[in-house]
């Protein structure tokens, strides 16, 4: 718009071909750190340049930048979170016009995007805290051995009690618990979970557990001997005596019963039957206890797995005792250095038994748990997902670390992982392809 005179004294005015003006502004950015934060301006106009202007989040003002193009970008990095900016046009007449102002935002900053809410459940109810990032619900519950271990499982967040190992209340003494003693120990539990599940295991001794006052023949191998459910049927006063135990305390809470070492659907019939004839004892008494009272199987041998079909007919529940299982299905002592090297519940064998065991188990409409120490490992934990397992039940210490591990995994990425462990022959394969996907 500058104003000329010519040689003629007539007055001419230059104006610019193109008007200058925004014809796009930049516009916010949201992005991850790392990534590039850009904004352009589009104008019109002659010979046109740029000058961009940054204020940070803590400046009181805007300073000049060295950017001098139409287009602005630099890497998000936490110290630019905030920054604002803007851009100043210029024709070649000298005009100039100004864009918005902008920011840019790191996206992944760590806040609370949920609180959690009150549960309200009914009694007896258990309000689910561990579930998958697809949404599917778990019983995060804990092994124990003693009263006092109830109340550690409730103070590490437990979700109840999947094994309570009753042999722990015969040892370190010179005769038998009474019934009431044990009717003691079980309530005294019972109460402290507050409704929550507590799976009794029947007495498990033999094998690596010596009683002394029992009297029992020293084997030359006491895994395969007279152990657990056999001998506890063979000595049916002991066994019909905590039995009553048990039932007596699941008048003061969910409790249930489990019957170790099962290897045949005549074993768990005998064991009801006396259950039945413990609760006909304790009706004539008039003592009261849960009629329903759930029993199940601690299914941890080869044989329990092979017929699991059969005995998901007749129990109320399974839990898969991994130790055992793993040691018996590679027909191995993994004290034994010179075959410890076979026992790994991740052996194929291994896997395809748990992978009946629960699948058998859902197909019948039971739940199906595991005891085991594998149901802490976070490379079974996406298997067990996959294969349909319900409940985990961990030493206390663990319960945190293997809820968050649930919490990473959706079911259809379990699902994947499995499909591929399923499909591997050695155990040597599955464990170096599931350390790098954990």
């Amino acid at each position: 718009n500058t104003g000329f005179i010519c040689e003629y004294d007539t007055e001419i005015t230059a104006v610019p071909a193109t008007p200058l003006q925004i014809t796009s502004q930049p516009v916010n950015y949201t992005g991850a750190v790392g990534s590039k934060a850009t904004f352009t301006v589009a104008a019109s106009g002659d010979g046109l340049t740029y000058q961009w202007y940054v204020k940070t989040a803590n400046a009181s003002k805007f300073s000049k930048s060295s950017i001098t193009k139409a287009t602005y970008s630099v890497e998000l990095t936490a110290a630019r979170n905030g920054n604002q900016l803007y851009c100043i046009v210029t024709d070649a007449y000298g005009n100039t016009v100004q864009t918005n102002t902008v920011t840019m935002t790191i996206a992944s900053q760590l806040k609370i995007t949920e609180q959690p809410k009150n549960v309200s459940v009914n009694t007896g109810e258990i309000a689910k805290f561990t579930v998958s990032a697809s949404g599917e619900e778990y019983e995060l519950c804990c092994n124990i051995g003693t009263p006092k271990d109830a109340v550690k499982a409730m103070e590490k967040d437990g979700e109840g009690v999947g094994l309570f190992r009753t042999e722990f209340l015969f040892m370190d003494r010179t005769s038998l618990p009474t019934e009431d003693e044990q009717f003691e120990a079980y309530k005294t539990a019972a109460v402290v979970l507050k409704g929550k599940p507590l799976i009794i295991r029947t007495l498990d001794i033999g094998g690596d557990k010596e009683i002394p006052y029992l009297g029992l023949e020293k084997e030359e191998n006491p895994f395969m001997g007279f152990r657990a459910i056999r001998y506890c049927l063979k000595n049916r006063d002991m066994f019909k005596s905590q039995i009553k135990a048990i039932l007596r305390a699941s008048a003061f809470g969910d409790v249930r019963i489990m019957f170790p070492l099962i290897t045949a659907v005549e074993e768990l019939r005998a064991g009801k039957a006396l259950v039945e004839e413990a609760k006909s004892d304790l009706r004539s008494s008039g003592i009261e206890f849960n009629e329903n009272i759930p029993v199940g199987v601690m299914t941890e041998t080869s044989a329990s797995g092979v017929i699991a079909d059969l005995l998901a007919k007749e129990a109320d529940f399974f839990s898969i005792g991994t130790n055992d299982l793993t040691g018996y299905t590679m027909a191995c002592d993994r004290g034994n250095s010179d075959v410890g090297y076979l026992y790994s519940p991740f052996q194929p064998s291994v896997l395809r038994l748990i992978k009946s065991i629960i699948e058998n188990g859902v197909r019948a409409g039971i739940p199906v748990g595991m005891c085991g120490e594998a149901a802490a490992n976070p490379m079974m934990i996406p298997l067990l997902m996959s294969f349909g397992l319900t409940e985990f039940s961990v030493s206390a210490v663990s319960v945190l670390k293997v809820r968050k591990n649930i919490a990473k995994w959706t079911k259809a990425e379990a699902d994947e992982v499995a499909e591929k462990v399923m499909s591997m022959a050695t155990e040597k394969e599955i464990t170096e392809y599931l350390a790098t996907v954990i």
